[in-house]
């Protein structure tokens, strides 16, 4: 939002999609603000019209179809939405502003997200889109090179190229000269506006995004704004580089920490900015940037180094001996893992950083060691805090370290201890590869109750933990009296509730006297570590920020640093007021500390000065990569990697790696003498790996002659195990997820393939099918309808109803000539021939009666209904055409049969025509699936396998067996399989010719002769037979094709027929479908008239208030106009009785002299200017002035009067109190004349606010008219609408048409009168009336002499039914049952009451049988109790039965050995007699069986005799 500098009345608002311009206009004392929006050109940069949808200019008005409204009305929208809304095809993507700046023109120049820029005219909202001038060719061709060489630069940076033709632009500045622009690009463009074309210039490139761009007041320097918080300076005379004036920190702090001597503080950002601060006033004296991303820091306490571990996990080593000047002397890459903390002891002798995986390394925090690393311990579980005690008088430093041990509940506290010994004689207490022995530094673990995220340890043992769960402050005591009894577990001794939200953290004091709580809500509480007092609380940070990411205390106990999260603060808090003791005590452990410190501190200082500067090896490969693979890095550093040129296996971890981590270093060594140890092995197994690699490459050289087919793949030969299965797990994985997208695919189908199924058959009620003919190219299709739905039935219904009580009130007579009329007028008056086709015309309304809107919507329920009806009725013709051809094709298929068999009889090769029903005709075909259709193998179980072997296997043997049958081969043999010969097989019958036809024919005999001529006459004979019945086949074939010939153009006919209907039945559902179009479209325009009739209304309601507001401002503008012009006029008289006194004052005074003053009084000075510098180049000096300016303008006039109320303008020999009050009275003259002028201004506004009032009142009267016009014109439309109907009539072909145009000749007509026509008429229906009278009789006596002999034969056959009941009644057998129905008065009361006595007794059975399964449930409990009972039996016994095995097989052994044959056969024959025993026994069991089963049977026949009831 802008004011306009040269016109404070004009406002712009601009946001991301709109440019409005508010107009300020003042009455007196009040300020109305008059919003104006700015159309927006659209996306191409095109400027449009605004075309108003909600009035349109005029209204297109179709003589068929009505008027056509507004697309609000046609929308159903009658509110606030109705004024606003815009199509879909309306809407056009505009163009999105993101600046502006106001022109001394009074123009507002937008810059738009697409690269264009707006010149807005403030007073009419006029927009112009500026085009930029073509430039010349050598100037386009540079300007082409400078886009490219821009573009590749942001491509190489891994950003998106920008065009530097259209940019995006975010700030804007006017000058004189013209206008400047900035945006992401971070260059500074020039646009020289002449008319709509600017000349774009490229004046400056900072290579960062600018956000804002500001004069200076004299605009000579522009101020350039980044979004990063950087500023710039850029003077335009001079056109320079833009030079920095102020560089801020780019991301948030992450640490800060104190320097020696607590002068300086350290900060580090998270971007790796190292910044240097003086303690004093939070003056930044230096800044550092590592250009890593960094993840720790910590200040030496011991020298004036700072260490800054990194997300890679390197450790950089900084020199602040010169707090203006830092810079870097040492790196170390201690491991692949980020760095998390350092931390060093109070003496400074150790850093201990705290990396990933429970890494701890311990380094030697001296510069005059060079930082050596000196081992690291590795724990088990992840470390959340670390924390240190130091403890001089024993030479310990012992490390504090809270454990997240994976399954564990509670917290796990580490503790190790230092001493000096591990600097000096490092080699004793590490292993090989750097580790430190656990005896050597005292390892112990302590596990406490609660689960934690902080923890800090005091010298007595006394541990303190921040909760995760709740918080809370829990106190341990690391005694053996706060052991838990059932576990190693140590107990709270207390818990201080915190009174913080969020986790937090803990931080001790370097005197163990103060402990610092932190959290995410920004408050910092310092507590006593005696007492648990709060001693101090301070909000530092806001927790919307993310709360306190880290605190620090210095060593003297008289600082506290804290560093905010997210908010990019840095907080420095020092001790108001504190208890003497306290400050005593941490002064003497100042003390104490610092005379430790000052043995080494001069010296390492030096040192750390005279080490070079740390320089960055531009080769370094590891620095080149990307974070990501810096991670993968180390990984790969136990690979093998096998090389062609020398056959040598090396590592990784070769010497020509440039950097490596410490760890890797350690390995390389341990590497190196196990080499150099086993050198002797190392050549065995690299000639052995020589000799494999030959063969592997002979195995590739064949594998690549073989067919492609047979050849494997590459990685096939590869012998790194792990890699392999790493490549098939990764095959296998590829095929689950191949696996499940394809399941989710094929469940996605099934269930689109469910919901069309259930749309568009299931909830068919008729599905969809086609008949079509055998012969003909005709096919039908019925008509698929839905069953129609509970609520449209009961619409039906209701209408029904209603229809026949409107019918109920119409006479008798009108209702005959109703009749009457319709017959006689046939369809045409209806509009359809439905009634001819089944469909009830009765229950329609007239066309001629449909005005009102229930009339519509019920005629059109009554149309649908006759519709349903008709689809209905062909749909059972269609049905019955269908079955006729299935009964057609049954027909058929059993005369192929025959057919086919004639033909096999005939030795015939002919192709039978076999009629089929295709898919269309059986649709439901295609929802199941054959297996025919199904070309893929099916796949098989093992079991499914085995089981279809064995069906084969014993089909064959059912076959090997049917063929291996003695009776029927020698039936073969001797009658060729039949016991008679059919007549079908006389084509296949032959006669042997004789055995001696071999012979010579003069050797027969006469014998042989004549068996010869009865051969002749046989074979004669059966070619005769077979003459005959090959022509009886063949007619017979003949007359079976003739006869499916026949039956087949039948149904063809039929199927015409049906098509022919359907067409017909086609046009009639179209004639009543288009009376439903037309009442649909009368509705839909009514409610469309009715909705913006709505619509009007609430438009008409809201300019009727705007007309009452504007009145009443009017009115009251009108009576504050008439009291300030009686001030006014007040003003004016004042000013003249000033005048006039001033001759009343001064009237003693000489003529002379007065005549001078007289000359003095009208003398005014000149006009005064504003005491500011003279900007020559401000575009806006020229602007208007406000209320606030003419005051200023009183005052600096008043100013100018003091010089010539100076005493030398005084005239000689005046007096000089006189002057003085000369001055006065010219002052008091002045000031009224100003006082006029001013109300004169403001009477002149009121009076323009009045007429412009006044005008917009005049608007509202005209648009209320033209609401209440289009108003009146709606309800004569809507009136139009309801009596000039759509009446549908049906006109025969040809009955308007004419041959020819030309006018018939009259010459020979004759003139009647109409009267005689008439009378004829009149006559001839009269006596055709008679005429249909005299047959009506003749017919209704034929009719009743039918009637007669119908009754006649009715008659007999009721004597012949009547005859034969009588006949029955006399045969009947009279029954138990038939005897009560006869006898008993009551027989229903009686059937009644039995069948009550059966329903109590079902009750009861009922009951019992509810009550024996309860038994039964009880006895199934009971019996699985007894068989869990019996399986654990049986598991013993089963025990038990082994071990009887057991002595089984040993008595065997025993008894093979002994003789005991005798026994053995005794103990047989009384085995025997007791299996003859039990099989009497069994035989007399199922005897009694047998006749338990007998009584049985006679007891039911007994109880069904006694009670057949049951």
């Amino acid at each position: 939002m802008s004011f306009n500098p040269m016109n404070w009345q004009q406002l712009c608002l601009v946001d991301e999609s709109s440019v409005t311009v508010w107009h300020i206009e003042r009455n007196n004392d009040e300020h109305h603000l008059k919003q104006n929006p700015v159309e927006l050109p659209d996306a191409q940069g095109s400027v449009s019209h605004h075309t108003d949808l909600f009035f349109p200019i005029s209204y297109d008005e179709d003589p068929y179809y009505g008027p056509l409204l507004p697309v609000s009305a046609i929308a159903g929208l009658a509110g606030d939405e109705a004024e606003t809304f815009m199509p879909r095809n309306y809407i056009k993507p505009l163009l999105h502003p993101t600046a502006h700046c106001w022109s001394a023109t009074s123009e507002v120049y937008v810059g738009c997200k697409e690269g264009y820029v707006l010149a807005i005219d403030a007073e009419t909202c006029s927009v112009s889109v500026l085009q930029q001038e073509p430039l010349p060719d050598h100037l386009r061709k540079i300007s082409d090179v400078v886009s490219y060489v821009h573009k590749e630069v942001q491509r190489k940076k891994g950003d998106k190229p920008m065009d530097l033709q259209k940019p995006v632009l975010f700030a804007m500045a006017f000058c004189n000269e013209g206008l400047y622009t900035a945006g992401s690009e971070g260059i500074l463009f020039f646009y020289q506006i002449k008319g709509l074309q600017y000349e774009m210039k490229i004046y400056a490139d900072i290579l960062q995004p600018i956000s804002s761009l500001i004069f200076s007041p004299d605009y000579t320097v522009l101020l350039l704004v980044t979004d990063q918080g950087t500023l710039y300076t850029y003077t335009p005379a001079h056109s320079g580089e833009a030079v920095k004036l102020l560089d801020t920190c780019r991301s948030c702090f992450l640490a800060a920490d104190f320097l020696p001597g607590y002068k300086y503080c350290v900060s580090v950002t998270i971007s790796g900015e190292v910044q240097v601060w003086l303690l004093k006033d939070g003056t930044g004296l230096s800044k550092l940037n590592l250009n890593v991303q960094a993840t720790a820091m910590a200040c030496c306490p011991s020298s004036n180094s700072v260490a800054v571990g990194t997300k890679r996990g390197q450790i950089y080593f900084l020199d602040v001996t010169e707090a203006e000047a830092p810079r870097v002397v040492h790196r170390i890459f201690v491991s692949e893992f980020p760095v998390l903390s350092l931390h060093y002891d109070q003496s400074g002798q150790f850093l201990i950083a705290r990396a990933m995986q429970g890494h701890i390394f311990i380094l030697d925090a001296r510069p005059s060691k060079l930082f050596e690393v000196l081992g690291y311990v590795e724990l088990a579980g992840e470390v959340l805090d670390l924390s240190i005690l130091s403890d001089f008088n024993s030479d310990l430093v012992e490390v504090v370290v809270l454990l997240n041990v994976a399954g564990v509940q509670w917290a796990r506290l580490g503790t190790f201890c230092l001493s000096s010994a591990l600097a000096t004689d490092n080699e004793k207490y590490v292993n090989a590869h750097g580790m430190f022995n656990a005896s050597a530094i005292k390892m112990k673990q302590y596990d406490l109750e609660y689960s934690l995220s902080s923890a800090v340890r005091l010298k007595d043992n006394t541990v303190y933990g921040y909760c995760t769960c709740a918080p809370f402050i829990c106190k341990y005591r690391l005694s053996e009296e706060n052991i838990s009894e059932d576990s190693s577990v140590f107990l709270s001794e207390k818990r201080i509730p915190g009174n913080q939200l969020g986790s937090g953290f803990l931080c001790l004091s370097p005197s163990s006297r103060w402990l610092a709580s932190a959290a995410k809500d920004g408050v910092l509480l310092i507590y006593d570590t005696f007492t648990m007092d709060i001693l101090a609380q301070e909000h530092c940070h806001s927790h919307q920020g993310g709360g306190i990411r880290s605190v620090v205390f210095s060593l003297d106990g008289k600082f506290i640093l804290v560093n905010g999260k997210n908010d990019g603060a840095l907080v420095c808090l020092k001790w108001k007021k504190l208890k003497e003791t306290e400050f005593k005590e941490a002064a003497a452990y100042w003390k104490s500390l610092l005379a430790t410190l000052n043995k080494s501190t001069s010296n390492e200082n030096a040192f750390l000065k005279s080490i070079a500067e740390w320089q960055f090896d531009p080769e370094s490969k590891l620095e080149s990569l990307p974070e990501e693979k810096v991670k993968e890095a180390p990984l790969k550093s136990s690979n093998v990697e096998l090389t062609e040129e020398d056959g040598n296996i090396t590592t990784l971890y070769s010497s020509g790696t440039i950097d490596m981590t410490w760890i890797g270093q350690k390995i390389k060594k341990v590497m190196k003498e196990e080499t150099q140890r086993f050198g002797n092995q190392k050549k065995e197994l690299e000639m052995e790996v020589e000799k494999l690699r030959e063969t592997i490459q002979k195995m590739i050289l064949e594998n690549e002659q073989v067919p492609d087919t047979e050849k494997l793949e590459p990685q096939e030969f590869s012998l790194d195990i792990e890699e392999q299965e790493k490549a098939q797990a990764e095959a296998e994985q590829k095929v689950i997820m191949m696996r499940k997208e394809i399941e989710m695919e094929n469940l996605a189908n099934c269930y689109v393939q469910d919901v069309i199924k259930h749309e568009c058959w299931d909830a068919m009620y008729v599905k969809g099918r086609t008949v079509k003919g055998f012969h003909m190219a005709h096919e039908v299709k019925n008509y698929p309808l839905k069953k129609r739905s509970k609520e449209e039935l009961e619409t039906l219904e209701k209408v029904l109803r209603l229809k026949k009580v409107e019918t109920a009130d119409v006479k008798e007579e009108g209702e005959k000539a109703e009749v009457m009329a319709d017959d006689s007028a046939s369809c045409c008056l209806i509009g359809s021939l439905s009634s001819q086709y089944g469909g009830d015309t009765s229950i329609l309304y007239s066309q001629w009666d449909l005005h009102t809107r229930e009339q519509k919507v019920n005629q059109i329920v009554l149309l649908k209904d006759i519709i349903y009806n008709l689809k209905t009725a062909f749909n059972k013709e269609f049905d019955k055409v269908a079955r006729q051809k299935e009964q057609d094709i049954a027909r058929v298929k059993e005369r192929n049969l025959r057919i086919h068999e004639i033909l096999a009889q005939l030795e015939l090769q002919v192709e039978v025509w076999e009629p089929a029903l295709t898919d269309d005709e059986m649709p439901e075909r295609a929802l199941t699936v054959q297996d025919s259709e199904i070309k893929a193998e099916k796949y098989l179980t093992q079991e499914e396998r085995q089981k279809a072997e064995m069906l084969a296997r014993l089909e064959i043997e059912r076959q090997l067996a049917a063929t291996d049958n003695e009776r029927l081969r020698a039936l073969d043999d001797m009658m060729g399989g039949v016991l008679e010969v059919k007549k079908e097989d006389i084509l296949k019958m032959d006669i042997p010719p004789p055995a001696f036809i071999s012979k010579p024919e003069h050797g027969w005999t006469d014998e042989e002769k004549k068996k010869f001529r009865d051969y002749e006459k046989k074979v004669k004979e059966l070619n005769e037979e077979k003459e005959n019945y090959r022509m009886s086949l063949e007619d017979e074939l003949e007359k079976l094709e003739a006869s499916i010939q026949e039956t087949t153009q039948n149904f063809d006919e039929t199927v015409r027929k049906l098509s022919e209907k359907k067409v017909k039945l086609e046009m009639v559902i179209y004639q009543e479908e288009l009376k439903i179009v037309n009442l649909v479209y009368a509705l839909m325009l009514d409610e469309e008239l009715g909705t913006r009739e709505t619509g009007l209304h609430n438009f008409l309601m809201k300019k009727e208030k705007e007309k009452v507001k504007t009145a009443r401002t009017i009115q009251m503008t009108k009576s504050k106009i008439e009291a300030y012009i009686d001030i006014y006029e007040n003003a004016v008289v004042q000013e003249k009785n000033v005048e006039s006194s001033f001759a009343r004052e001064f009237a003693d005074v000489p003529a002379n002299l007065l005549e001078e003053l007289l000359q003095l009084y009208r003398q005014r000075p000149k006009t005064p200017v504003k005491e500011t510098v003279l900007d020559t180049a401000n575009p806006y000096r020229k602007c208007l002035g406000s209320a606030e300016d003419n005051k200023d303008a009183l005052t600096l006039l008043m100013k100018a009067m003091d010089e010539l109320d100076s005493p030398e303008h005084m005239p000689n020999g005046l007096d000089l109190s006189i002057w003085e009050n000369f001055c006065l009275a010219r002052r008091n003259k002045m000031e009224s004349e100003e006082m006029v002028k001013w109300k004169s201004q403001t009477l002149a506004e009121m009076q323009a606010f009045l007429r412009r009032r006044v005008d917009d009142s005049d608007i509202i009267d005209s648009e209320i008219e033209d609401i209440f016009k289009e108003l009146t014109w709606l309800q004569e439309e809507k009136m139009k609408l309801q009596l000039n109907l759509t009446i549908q009539f049906l006109l025969k072909q040809g009955q308007v048409e004419l041959e020819n145009t030309e006018i018939p000749e009259y010459s020979d007509a004759v003139l009647i009168n109409k009267s005689v026509i008439e009378e004829l008429n009149r006559n001839i229906m009269a006596q055709g009336e008679k005429k249909i009278a005299s047959m009506v009789e003749y017919k209704d006596f034929s009719k009743g002499i039918f009637q007669l002999e119908w009754e006649h034969r009715k008659m007999s056959m009721q004597i012949e039914d009547l005859q034969q009941k009588a006949r029955d009644i006399v045969s009947l057998i009279i029954s138990k049952d038939r005897q009560l129905l006869l006898n008993v008065p009551n027989y229903d009361s009686n059937v009644a009451h039995h069948i009550s006595v059966m329903e109590q007794t079902l009750g009861i059975m009922d009951e019992l049988h509810k009550k024996n399964v309860k038994n039964r449930q009880k006895k199934v409990k009971q019996l699985e109790k007894c068989i869990s009972l019996k399986e654990q039996e049986n598991y013993e016994l089963s025990l038990e039965l082994k071990e009887m095995l057991v002595s089984t097989s040993e008595r065997r052994h025993i008894f093979e050995a002994a003789d005991t044959q005798h026994i053995s056969e005794k103990a047989a024959r009384q085995r025997y007699r007791e299996i003859l025993k039990q099989k009497h026994l069994r035989g007399l069991i199922k005897e009694e069986k047998e006749e338990f089963e007998i009584l049985q049977a006679q007891v039911g026949r007994l109880r069904s005799r006694l009670f057949p009831i049951l």
